[in-house]
């Protein structure tokens, strides 16, 4: 299924700095529309994949700010502006894959607008206290007053917008709450082919003892909102070494933390795609404590047959069944997070004792397939073309 040849379509994604999961999506929608040009912020050659790279790439003015490689988050108050500034003249069709400032791109007259949302801001919205914690002094105030009027912008930049597509429904909730616009859910694309259980005919993944080696397994960026402080209390509590991989800014305090624990915690960094499909193959389970838009390592471990102990709220719950594919304990109120770490233990202990069917995680996880995205995606934009 292909959109009238005549149709330009332009593609615009916030920044291309790195492969992550909204680069992937962005993969994926760029493989449905050959030849497509990338509309973005800044881009630093070579950081995305090579299906991106071949692309023809536009950036804004930020492309040549002072040391935008390395504090281009310094920059956030600019990022309206930038995207305004992009040039779309001459596009029928724009898609914008957006978890930043993407959807405001001013679209032709006459075009057709549709964005493809992984979350409002989470820092300029309800995660600001998180992201942020200090509230006091010049720069806190500043910072204030600047995501203040971010607020107001990303508001009425979500106007431009024809149709909004959420990649879950709790994020669909979130535009619905903050934008006042209904959007359509679309759940990212995986890729089921390449995260899969070791071995075949291994149709049960058996619950272990209390005398195993088994660990528990983390896959997120080390930021605030990922509460992996909770994920290190429960390991703890449960008696279980915990892995994580993954980098961020968290990452200092939280090996702080884990060296008072005493607790058994690893820290991997970046590993290659192989070596990640292995540590989930082994594990006893992917723990995620945090509450995710989507989250789509829960759906590489049920690729690779491994269930998924998680908060049950957020994007997880249109992934994870509870007592199917993992356990999911419910989310605690604020302060209260020894009540958070002594239930994530309590899932963890349980997973040890439970048999997963692998089939029927390997079967969850397929429903997440790249060729399915890529259906309905062209379902949903050909039902549109009458209104370009």
């Amino acid at each position: 299924m292909t959109t009238a040849p005549a149709l330009r379509v332009a593609l615009v994604h916030d920044w291309l700095t790195g492969m992550r999961g909204g680069e992937k999506v962005l993969e994926a929608i760029a493989r449905s529309f050959p030849g497509a040009p990338i509309f973005t912020l800044f881009h630093f050659p070579g950081a995305v994949g090579g299906a991106l790279e071949e692309r023809p790439i536009h950036t804004s003015f930020l492309q040549r700010a002072p040391g935008i490689r390395r504090y281009y988050r310094h920059y956030l108050p600019l990022f309206p502006a930038a995207v305004e500034d992009l040039d779309l003249t001459g596009f029928d069709l724009v898609i914008s894959s957006s978890h930043c400032v993407a959807k405001g791109v001013v679209p032709p007259p006459g075009s057709h607008h549709i964005c493809y949302c992984h979350t409002p801001m989470r820092y300029a919205w309800d995660q600001e206290r998180a992201y942020f914690p200090r509230r006091r002094g010049l720069t806190a105030r500043l910072r204030g007053l600047a995501l203040t009027g971010l607020r107001a912008w990303d508001v009425t930049a979500s106007r431009r917008v024809d149709h909004f597509l959420a990649n879950s429904r709790f994020v669909a909730e979130r535009i619905r709450r903050y934008y006042g616009r209904p959007a359509d859910v679309l759940h990212p694309p995986v890729a089921v082919d390449f995260f899969t259980p070791r071995g075949t005919g291994e149709d049960v993944k058996e619950g272990v003892g209390e005398g195993t080696q088994a660990y528990v397994l983390v896959v997120c960026a080390l930021a605030p909102y990922k509460r992996l402080d909770l994920a290190i209390g429960a390991c703890r509590k449960a008696g279980v070494e915990l892995r994580i991989v993954g980098t961020g800014p968290e990452e200092k305090a939280l090996r702080q933390m884990a060296r008072d624990s005493g607790s058994p915690v690893h820290f991997l960094g970046r590993v290659s795609g192989e070596a990640l499909r292995d540590l989930y193959r082994d594990a006893l389970c992917l723990l995620q404590p945090g509450v995710e838009d989507f989250g789509i390592a829960p759906v590489e471990a049920l690729a690779c047959g491994t269930p998924v102990v998680a908060t049950g709220r957020g994007g997880v719950l249109d992934i994870v069944e509870d007592g199917q594919h993992g356990h999911l304990v419910p989310e605690q109120p604020e302060k209260e997070d020894e009540a958070a770490v002594r239930s994530l233990a309590e899932a963890i202990d349980k997973t040890r004792q439970t048999r997963f069917n692998s089939l029927d995680l390997r079967s969850r996880a397929e429903t997440f397939a790249p060729a399915l995205f890529t259906e309905r995606l062209m379902g949903f934009v050909t039902s549109r073309e009458r209104s370009i």
